[in-house]
């Protein structure tokens, strides 16, 4: 089946090719001056700039090789398929110093790796009984070689100018010392008579890694405004080859310098697992980020100097006067020895950098890099970093879904730009879909509070995973802060190792954290009508009292309220609302909390976004970016006795209150929906009712005497209700078209004693469709 002696020898055919693949390196003559540069010797330090070029040039060269391919055997009764695979990755980061001749010293730090892997899978079909019975006989062989090697060594680079101003930058690099290494397993099955596999190995072995070379094609230009820099780079590729040649130069700069600045951030969810930032995509607000700084020594003595990092506002557009300021009180000192290349780095935390301090979008970070040689500044460098504002998880409410927030993506980018992104939870089904009743009015299954923060759950993974982000702001709608409160409290996971919490911010946009009466009479309603709906149920007064008695743990989060105040009444109550939620449940025990003159349906628009949500997240580096900490209020005294009373009395039938209780039995519905002669202050009325296009549809409501009463209602905006008293006169209307109409319920209330008497409700449907009422009506609201 397997040539073992056969795949043997693959093994070093493929260590031959590794010492084979790359050309010879070119050598250069040495030239004083700045014309072409070579390498010599070190010697002692200069005493004085020779016009000699200085600085790094860093070679690369990267090849790929794949073979799979699958071929019949000999026999016609079987197949070997073969997969090949190798990677050849060779760098050498060159460090160009000054001699005392005028010319230069390269001194190479070559970086190795060539790995190469073959897979050999046979099957045939074979009988063991001269052909009675036939079976699969299968054999499976995996090699691997490897060469590997790292060394400093002299470098030959030279830079040759034209008298047009152009130039080229070539560099070689010789031949260094490196280990050859393989193993071999096999495996075999089926055999008539069994077969065992071997595992054979090749300790490593010294070698030879052949150099590089390679010269840019001399289109690169020097600018007169500053000659004595050049810096660029060039590629070249042929077949599966890739050479890159990166350059960055200086003619009689400092001995002591620093030579490049790179930034990486951690890959979540790994802490700890640092990747390089890529200039394009930039980072997020909140990520740590490592800076580094590379510091060259281009003299032949023994440098010691000391870094600072600095933000600096030079070139920008609004804040270029400002002084740089230091992104983290430490200096970092550092030894560098002649001819080396040293690195240094700090840990920053970039919290509030993606805005400024007065809120407006801060669209790149300029950091610098300051070299201070016996605290003396002898260099700089600055490079921009790109940060992003945090994920923005956008959490819906009943009857909803993510297309409630499909304006916000506009919205975020033109308060920042297109790095400011939404996640509206639902808009990409497999990583996240909540169940709050889907379409208005709907009575379809839905998810209870815990079965949605699961999903919350999910699509805030996929976001960070999506962005690489450690941290993340919520901002939630009506049920939907409900959902998120339930999620920081039971799903989020602790602190990460910085600190902080998963989510920094949650903002709530008319969140019923009491409780709404509006649930109370609907839920009731549509339990009487045969479609009682689970999400509605959640959102009673008495539900969300028992949901605040024991998810209270806001693991600092910080958490911000608005309410909607432009009615003065809703459902059985007389209290400024949006027309679902009333002001004092949005803003329950929430320190951060304000009012807009919204409607519920509106919270979400641009105003509220403009006045109250960007405020809050559009926080620079010096705000507070500290976790809250929170203690649970204890409610005592007259709000304590208030909230007792509310529900006391949703619970209370007896009373005369009208507050309904939670749950019936079934033939109290069947009763109850029925009708009964007169509509009395204890038993609740419900309704469904089906107006045809522009049609119209009178309902008598035989009242008895109560200190006042009020008609909750659910309809499409184009459905109009008039509420007319037995006079005939018209005590309320609540007209289609009207801002009204637009809330999720809506409300007619008479606040005046009420003999007994038969009143009526007038539904009119000004569409063209069939349309669909639930009404109910409650009595003696409290003031």
């Amino acid at each position: 089946m397997i040539n073992i002696k056969k795949f043997l020898y693959s093994i070093f055919s493929v260590m031959a090719l590794a010492s084979a693949m790359t050309p010879s390196m070119h050598l250069f003559a040495q030239a004083k001056g700045g014309g072409t540069v070579a390498a010599s010797r070190k010697g002692s330090a200069p005493t004085k700039c020779s016009g000699a070029w200085t600085g790094t040039v860093t070679y690369k060269r990267t090849q790929s090789m794949t073979n799979n391919k699958t071929v019949d055997r000999v026999s016609g009764r079987g197949q070997d398929t073969t997969n090949f695979e190798m990677n050849y990755n060779y760098s050498a980061r060159v460090s160009v110093m000054e001699d005392p001749q005028g010319g230069s010293l390269g001194r190479a730090k070559v970086s190795h790796s060539m790995v190469s892997t073959e897979k050999v899978h046979a099957v045939e079909k074979n009988s063991c009984d001269r052909g009675k019975t036939w079976r699969d006989m299968t054999g499976t062989s995996t090699s691997r070689t490897e060469v590997a090697g790292e060394a400093t060594v002299d470098a030959n680079v030279s830079i040759g100018v034209n008298a047009d101003g152009t130039y080229s930058v070539s560099v070689g690099i010789p031949q260094i010392k490196g280990t050859v290494s393989g193993e071999q397993t096999s495996s075999f099955s089926g055999q008539c008579t069994s077969k065992e596999g071997k595992n054979l190995s090749t300790p490593a072995t010294p070698t030879s890694i052949d150099g590089n070379s390679l010269i840019s094609p001399g289109t690169d230009r020097i600018n007169p405004a500053d000659p004595n820099r050049i810096s660029g780079s060039y590629t070249s590729t042929w077949q599966n080859v890739t050479e890159t040649i990166t350059w960055s130069l200086e003619k009689c700069g400092a001995p002591l310098r620093i030579t490049d600045i790179d930034f990486a951030d951690m890959v979540f969810p790994n802490w700890g697992e640092w990747r390089e930032v890529d200039d394009m995509t930039g980072t997020i607000d909140g990520n740590f980020v490592r800076i580094r700084a590379k510091v060259m020594n281009a003299s032949g003595e023994t440098k010691y100097a000391d870094v600072v990092f600095k933000e600096t506002y030079k070139g920008d557009k609004w804040d270029g006067a400002r002084p740089d300021a230091p992104l983290k009180d430490n200096t970092v000192s550092v030894r560098v020895e002649p001819g080396e290349e040293r690195e240094v780095e700090m840990l920053w935390d970039t919290s509030g950098f993606a805005w400024y301090d007065d809120g407006r979008p801060r669209y790149v970070q300029r950091v610098k890099a300051e070299l201070l040689e016996n605290d003396k500044k002898v260099d700089e460098r600055t490079e921009n970093l790109k940060i992003a504002p945090k994920p923005l998880i956008l959490v819906h409410g009943l009857w909803s879904n993510w297309r409630a927030w499909e304006t916000w993506q506009n919205i975020l980018t033109t308060s920042h730009s297109y790095d400011w992104k939404a996640f509206p939870v639902g808009e990409k089904p497999g990583n996240g879909v909540m169940n709050t009743g889907g379409g208005f009015m709907s009575s379809d299954r839905t998810n209870t509070i815990a079965q949605n923060a699961e999903q919350v759950k999910n699509y805030i993974d996929y976001a960070q995973r999506d962005r690489n982000a450690w941290h993340v702001d919520i901002v939630a709608h009506s049920m939907g802060g409900l959902i998120s409160r339930y999620y920081i409290d039971r799903l989020m996971p602790m602190n990460y190792k910085d600190g902080r919490p998963q989510v920094s911010k949650l903002i709530m946009l008319g969140t019923p954290n009491a409780g709404t009466p509006c649930a109370d009479v609907m839920s009731t309603a549509f339990a009487l009508t045969g479609s009682p709906v689970t999400a509605l149920q959640e959102l009673r007064q008495d539900s969300v009292a028992a949901f605040n008695r024991t998810i209270q743990n806001r693991k600092g989060v910080k958490f911000s309220a608005l309410a909607g105040d432009p009615m003065p009444s809703m459902c059985k109550t007389l209290v400024w609302n949006d027309g679902v939620v009333s002001v004092p449940s949005a803003i329950h025990q929430i320190g951060d909390n304000a009012r807009s003159n919204s409607l519920h349906t509106d919270l979400t628009g641009t105003s509220d976004f403009s006045g109250f949500v960007k405020p809050r997240l559009a926080v620079g580096p010096k705000g507070n970016h500290a976790p809250e900490a929170h203690v649970p209020a204890q409610m005592t005294g007259a709000r304590a006795m208030q909230d007792a009373m509310n529900m006391n009395a949703s619970h209370d039938t007896a009373s005369g209150s009208g507050f309904f209780p939670r749950m019936y039995g079934a033939s109290y519905f069947d009763a109850a929906f029925a009708g009964s002669p007169v509509i009395r202050a204890d038993e609740p009325w419900a309704r469904a009712v089906k107006v045809g296009p522009n049609g119209t549809t009178e309902l008598e409501l035989p009242m008895q005497a109560v200190q006042n009463f009020g008609i909750t209602f659910m309809a499409s905006p184009d459905v109009d209700v008039t509420l007319v008293d037995p006079s005939g006169k018209q005590a309320g209307k609540n007209a289609a078209g009207s801002p009204e109409s637009r809330g999720l319920f809506r409300s007619i209330f008479v606040d005046k004693n009420i003999t007994a008497g038969t009143w009526k409700l007038v539904i009119t449907n000004t569409s063209g469709n069939d349309r669909e009422a639930i009404l109910t009506l409650w009595t003696n609201a409290v003031k």
